[in-house]
């Protein structure tokens, strides 16, 4: 699945069990993010062990962050899914936001670079 538009990108690699964000992510609400959310259960349906690779978001809104919070607290409450982020040192809402998602999720695996 893939989702594109002039300003982002989201899609799922089966192969590399990972999706994937690039660019500036702002849509209006959470019913706006409700197509990113399914992608992302989709993916975590398909394979219980996935990695959202956030380096190439360079901006989320207050709600994409609550969707993202509300997709972590989703996978742990399965229990059987392991999830890791990759985010960029220098986006500066990646540091802060997805340090606190790893608060939602103990072992949620967090990797900057």
């Amino acid at each position: 699945m893939d989702i594109k538009t002039d300003d982002y990108r989201v899609w799922y690699d089966p192969e590399a069990n990972t999706v994937f964000f690039q660019g500036f992510l702002r849509l209006d609400g959470m019913e706006a993010y409700s197509p990113v959310m399914s992608l992302l259960l989709d993916a975590v349906e398909k394979q219980p062990q996935i990695t959202l690779n956030l380096r190439q978001l360079e901006f989320l809104n207050s709600s994409g962050i609550s969707m993202l919070s509300m997709f972590v607290v989703k996978v742990r409450q399965r229990g059987d899914v392991q999830l890791y982020l990759q985010g960029a040192e220098n986006v500066l809402w990646q540091t802060k936001s997805l340090k606190n998602l790893q608060r939602l999720m103990p072992g949620l695996q967090l990797e900057f670079a």
